[in-house]
């Protein structure tokens, strides 16, 4: 994402590069920063041949191609009360393992990391971090 951003700031078309992004891992969030970042394309890798060529041919046209079905998804997400380091620290409980371990994931203390879930828990509404990060993941915060 922070690669795409620093050619999408050198602009479109002749003055720079027309950004696409193609991501196997194609989620309302991704397409969020996208577009903040101000990149013009975003689609999966799944799309059909036809689709990827209509995405390559509109970003270097100098206009816009969202995934369509990614695009809904986002538009229906809503945004995440969850802030970028307890999104980050989610998606390190998410595969699994102790405090100490997340903590070690995302370089910070044990006892900064539990603060961090903590918050998470209480903004889903989660009795446990796994029960938090299936909620944000099925609100597609994460």
């Amino acid at each position: 994402m922070e690669t795409a951003r620093r050619l999408g700031e050198r602009g479109t078309g002749a003055a720079g590069p027309a950004v696409l992004i193609v991501t196997s891992h194609g989620r309302p969030r991704q397409l969020k920063q996208a577009l903040a970042a101000g990149i013009p394309g975003f689609l999966r890798k799944t799309s059909t041949a036809t689709e990827f060529a209509a995405a390559v041919r509109t970003v270097h046209s100098g206009r816009r191609y969202l995934d369509p079905d990614l695009a809904v998804a986002a538009i229906g997400a809503g945004e995440s009360p969850l802030t970028d380091r307890e999104t980050e620290i989610l998606e390190a409980a998410g595969r699994g393992g102790s405090v100490e371990q997340i903590a070690a994931q995302v370089h910070l203390a044990s006892g900064t990391t539990r603060n961090y879930l903590s918050s998470a828990m209480g903004k889903t509404g989660a009795a446990t971090r796994f029960e938090a990060w299936r909620i944000a993941r099925d609100r597609d915060w994460l």
